[in-house]
């Protein structure tokens, strides 16, 4: 026996599909960002780890060479 579809239930069972394709594609683009937003932050930290070691290492710099302090640094009033 063959099943015989009407034109809107094809319709329906083609739009049901597109939609689920539509859903899965979204998913997909926003594990992406998702990831990519995730890796920027953790590259915009390690470089702001950098510039701190940077600082507290030019500091130890001129503590060790009795070096003034630099009056433009707010840190340098402890």
């Amino acid at each position: 026996m063959k099943d015989h579809l009407s034109r809107n239930e094809i319709r329906k069972d083609a739009v049901q599909e597109g939609v689920a394709a539509a859903a899965g594609m979204v998913g997909q683009v926003t594990t992406i960002i998702t990831g990519a937003v995730r890796d920027v932050a953790g590259a915009i930290g390690g470089f702001a780890t950098e510039l701190f070691e940077i600082r507290e290492s030019a500091r130890r710099a001129a503590a060790e060479h009795d070096l003034p302090a630099d009056p433009d640094d707010p840190a340098d009033e402890d």
